[in-house]
Formats: C-alpha cells, sequence, structure tokens
C-alpha cells in the first residue's frame, strides 16, 4: 500500500467527516471506498458508451426490435 497527501477544501473535508463518524469508519477507509466506487462506475460508463457506439454503428433492424415488442407488454393490472 502506498501513502498519498490529498488537500480537501474545508466543507467537503466536514461533510466527509460526518459521514464517517455516522458510517464508523476512518477517513482512509472512506476515501478508499469512494474511490472504488468512482472507478467502478468509470468502467460501467466506459462499457455504456461502447454500447451505444456499436448501436449507432450497426443498429439494430426492424426484424430485431419487433422480436422484443411483446415483451414490452404487461397486460391489464
Amino acid at each position: 500500500m502506498e501513502t498519498i497527501e490529498l488537500t480537501l477544501d474545508q466543507p467537503l473535508l466536514a461533510e466527509v467527516d460526518r459521514a464517517t463518524h455516522s458510517l464508523a469508519m476512518t477517513r482512509d477507509d472512506f476515501v478508499r471506498a469512494a474511490l472504488e466506487l468512482a472507478l467502478r462506475n468509470q468502467r460501467i460508463i466506459a462499457l455504456e458508451q461502447q454500447h451505444a457506439h456499436g448501436y449507432a454503428t450497426i443498429p439494430a433492424t426492424a426484424q430485431e426490435i419487433a422480436e422484443w415488442e411483446t415483451e414490452q407488454v404487461w397486460g391489464e393490472p
């Protein structure tokens, strides 16, 4: 593990301290969890962009869309 130095403005640090206190976490644990979540979200965004690019490059055909139309019918409640 490597130690880094991080500068935060006072309002953000106060909010982090409130969150860590209520979650019974250390600042280190909180920041580590936040960074892991941000990286996971970044990977999801990258996959969504790749997916959108694929459909923009090769759009679905009318037949492919028609195959799923019956799945959209929920019926009467």
